[in-house]
């Protein structure tokens, strides 16, 4: 059965792309989803209005996200943390606490767009990615410093 994308979905396409699947796959999960239109040619209009309309709302979320990392690229936050010897920190800096550092900052960033590949657990200088949109990436620079005793 054809059927005309509504939505990328990984393995299928992306949005308004014409695939081929399975009659029992469209009918039980794609189209009760609503991940996709039978293809029909009223169905075709109706995608190409969705897919303008798509498009637009990427552009707004695009731009959005290119100020916020605008705001984000050479922000420098320092983390002030107890250490024990050899400067390995008590515990570590995760994304959560970096966020609330750009909160404190006025800077909102959801943390699960801060890319940590694992917590910060020495002290030193740190590139960390924070990805706003699937095409735009800023980078901060984290401290992490011993705290005053």
């Amino acid at each position: 059965m054809k059927v005309i994308l509504r939505k990328n979905y990984e393995g299928l396409g992306e949005i308004g792309k014409v695939v081929d699947v399975r009659d029992g796959y469209a009918r039980n999960f794609l189209i009760p989803q609503k991940l996709a239109y039978p293809y029909a040619p009223g169905y075709i209009k109706m995608m190409e209005n969705e897919k303008r309309a798509y498009q637009a709302k990427m552009n707004r979320e695009i731009q959005d996200a290119e100020t916020l990392a605008q705001k984000l690229n050479g922000v420098e936050l320092t983390m002030e943390v107890q250490a024990g010897e050899e400067d390995k920190l008590f515990g570590s800096v995760t994304s959560q606490m970096i966020a609330d550092k750009l909160a404190e900052k006025g800077l909102e960033v959801d943390r699960r767009r801060i890319e940590l590949a694992e917590p910060i657990k020495a002290l030193g200088n740190y590139k960390v990615p924070v990805k706003l949109h699937q095409q735009v990436t800023a980078e901060i620079s984290v401290s992490v410093v011993r705290q005053p005793e």
